[in-house]
């Protein structure tokens, strides 16, 4: 890896084995982009990129009478000038004003990677990564901007942020503060999206692009269910396997916006960030802005390729602490089985049978604390309810830990009820317009995190229960979007940022909780899938992936999730049948086939099944203990599609290639049809496999495949709604 400036043509070529990066100053002095792709050879100069000439009804720069920024490749462009696409930013000047341009003023070129004040970001030692950083100044607006390009030793990505100063007297209000943006010189590409809401999030679309935007945002205060912060773009003809296409991924769980847009020059802008609306920001003398960062990655080899990226880079990169990249534990959860009417006595009773079957954690659900019986009552009062536990959270977690079981228990620590001792005290700690009535989701109002009194305040009761009890696991819940966002604290001229300070205040909380208690494994969750994004697993490393444990509902939301996040940290149960969500009734063993590819646990009650389910689960618990380590951080290949047809197929292989375990899916049956064979991924060519007592060539199982009906003892393999098999193949 290497980042190299040179002086004569004023251009910076970024690259690694894989990648190069290239882009330099323009003839007006600010920074254009000239190439972002597979690695290519250095050269003094690629100015040959930029286009010089004329066309009708274009506005030229004055300083050169040839060059526009319309017709050239910017990498943070402003709008006001010569560049009429989508802005990367617009501050608000004292006089009214919008227009600005930042031109090179010096630039930084070091080991390593800095980090982010407050917010999450990818990190790498000095022998890891390369960062460079371009100082631009406007001198009218006396701002300075900082843009900040990481690229990676091993991976194909360069990882972008911007920093805004105010280095002038009078304040200047930023409105509008994009991550990243890139040029791309054509448009002959698909977006790639991922949309639902609760119960399937993350679901596979896609759109050719062509003259126009496309653009997905959330407004929720949230990353959100309905769009994730995450898309693609990807050539036509490209594939799982094969084919050009570029990831970007938002290291940010608030509101954010990602657009293509592609001008009537058949070009492409991508643009990535928070979201501009009710965003603004005032900064006066010598106070900075820093944007979140977006992770860039790039592939000519297809999307799984490009997946393997992000789930190797965000493990190695992202994840920090003591779980980062150790299995995680098996785990059983009592919401489904009992909700928020249960005792220590009924608690303790499924335990002893989740312990029986060789589960290594207990997480105790919503209802332990305050008056909470049911969702109108108790946010925001973290005590625990003596009524349900006796000896409060600590009795509980001793008793687990003496029947060999580590304990956790379940969180909503930005939420209160009306209902609640909290919100009686303090009513103004909530996000609430004045004169305006407030809007309820389950029952409760946010609180207002961007008030550093109520981060801290929830912070100190929190820890008091932490500290008392031996607690091995945290599950950290969200349950609403945020509505009325006002703060009581800042002035009408700062309402502004309070969407953004609300998330500040949100990963601080993390942060001092988890530097505080290192040990806890800490899971995310809003409402399932609400804000399961890159921002999140910094500080949690894995995220309940959907409140829809149905498995063939989850065969869809896991497959679109595996496209930009890792399998580690994608939390995968076993729930009750009917099930909850669908009514849908599918066996125990199709329902741990589609959780083993993720964090494994159950979410029932092991006493109210079959003693052959019991006998089942035995097996299943065994089986993962075996294969957890694999599962969970080996190399993930999606095989079939469910959004293609009536099954699904993935495949986790070890870095050796000596190892794999691959999952097939049968979600709706077709009758008179032959078997088929999967072909399979990721195997040694020359290696000799073992499948169902017989022996197969690597290259066989990846370019014959595996014939479908060998699967099956009584030979009907995939013939039936909901079957499905897990198999592991070992080289010989």
């Amino acid at each position: 890896m290497n980042i190299i400036w040179h002086k004569k043509s004023r251009q910076y070529h970024l690259y690694n084995d894989k990648i190069s990066y290239i882009m330099g100053v323009t003839p007006v002095g600010e920074l254009g982009g000239i190439y972002f792709g597979k690695k290519v050879h250095d050269k003094e100069d690629f100015s040959y990129v930029e286009y010089r000439g004329g066309l009708p009804n274009i506005v030229v720069d004055p300083d050169t009478e040839s060059y526009s920024r319309e017709l050239n490749r910017q990498e943070y462009p402003s709008f006001g000038t010569t560049d009429f696409g989508a802005s990367a930013y617009e501050m608000e000047q004292s006089n009214g004003s919008c227009v600005s341009s930042f031109t090179y003023k010096s630039h930084s070129i070091f080991k390593g990677k800095t980090p982010l004040k407050g917010l999450p970001a990818t990190y790498a030692e000095e022998n890891e990564a390369m960062t460079l950083e371009v100082t631009l100044e406007d001198d009218v607006a006396r701002m300075s901007l900082i843009l900040s390009y990481t690229i990676f030793d091993k991976y194909p990505v360069v990882v972008r942020h911007a920093v805004f100063r105010n280095d002038g007297a009078e304040t200047v209000k930023l409105t509008k503060v994009m991550s990243t943006c890139l040029d791309l010189p054509d448009q002959n590409y698909r977006w790639m999206q991922f949309s639902g809401a609760w119960a399937r999030e993350r679901i596979p679309q896609e759109k050719d692009l062509s003259s126009g935007s496309v653009m997905i945002e959330s407004k929720r205060g949230i990353s959100s269910a309905n769009q994730n912060p995450f898309i693609i773009i990807k050539r036509p003809n490209t594939d799982e396997f094969t084919g050009e296409a570029f990831g970007f991924s938002l290291v940010y769980s608030g509101n954010f916006i990602a657009q293509a847009e592609c001008d009537t020059y058949r070009r492409t802008r991508i643009l990535m960030g928070i979201n501009p609306e009710r965003f603004a920001w005032p900064l006066d003398k010598g106070e900075e802005f820093e944007t979140p960062e977006v992770v860039m990655a790039v592939t000519d080899s297809g999307l799984n390729d490009l997946s393997q990226t992000y789930h190797s880079l965000f493990n190695n990169h992202l994840v920090r602490g003591k779980w980062k990249n150790k299995p995680r534990p098996i785990l059983i959860n009592n919401w489904e089985a009992t909700f928020m009417d249960f005792t220590e006595e009924r608690i303790l009773h499924i335990a002893e049978k989740a312990k029986e079957a060789g589960i290594e954690l207990f997480v105790l659900d919503d209802g332990w604390f305050g008056e909470r019986n049911d969702d109108y009552a108790g946010l925001g009062d973290w005590v625990e309810n003596p009524d349900k536990l006796p000896q409060g959270i600590r009795g509980l977690a001793r008793k687990m830990n003496a029947m060999g079981l580590k304990f956790g228990f379940w969180i909503e620590p930005e939420m209160v009820n009306p209902d609640s001792n909290l919100f009686r005290r303090h009513p103004d700690w909530a996000l609430q317009t004045p004169g305006r009535k407030a809007s309820l989701g389950r029952h409760q109002l946010v609180l207002d995190y961007s008030r550093e009194e109520v981060v801290d305040y929830i912070y100190s009761m929190l820890k008091k229960v932490l500290t008392d009890a031996p607690i091995s696991y945290i599950k950290w819940d969200m349950n609403r979007s945020l509505t009325e966002v006002y703060s009581a604290e800042l002035p009408p001229e700062k309402q502004g940022m309070v969407y953004h300070k609300y998330i500040m205040g949100v990963y601080s909380l993390y942060e001092r909780l988890r530097t505080e208690f290192p040990e806890i494994l800490f899971e995310s969750c809003s409402s399932g899938g609400n804000r399961f994004d890159a921002g999140m697993l910094y500080y949690a490393p894995q995220a309940w992936c959907s409140d829809n444990t149905d498995a063939i509902d989850r065969i869809r939301i896991q497959y679109g999730t595996s496209y930009g996040y890792p399998i580690s940290s994608i939390g995968a149960h076993v729930s009750a049948c009917p099930n909850q969500q669908t009514g849908r009734d599918v066996s125990i063993s199709t329902r741990a086939n589609v959780a083993f590819f993720g964090a494994f646990g159950y979410e029932l009650d092991l006493n109210h099944i079959t003693d052959e389910e019991f006998e089942e689960v035995k097996r299943q618990i065994e089986f993962m203990k075996e294969n957890r380590e694999l599962l969970q951080f080996g190399k993930f290949y999606r095989l079939r599609s469910p959004f293609e047809a009536d099954q699904a197929a993935w495949i986790v292989v070890s870095e050796d290639g000596k190892k794999a375990v691959f999952g097939l899916y049968c979600m709706r049956s077709n009758v008179n049809m032959l078997p088929g064979f999967l072909r399979l991924a990721g195997l040694k060519e020359d290696a000799v496999y073992m499948l169902k007592g017989e022996e197969y060539y690597g290259d066989e199982l990846m370019n014959l495949g595996v014939p479908v009906g060998k699967l099956s003892s009584d030979g009907l393999a995939v013939g039936r709604d909901f079957v499905s098999y897990v198999e592991v193949l070992e080289a010989k």
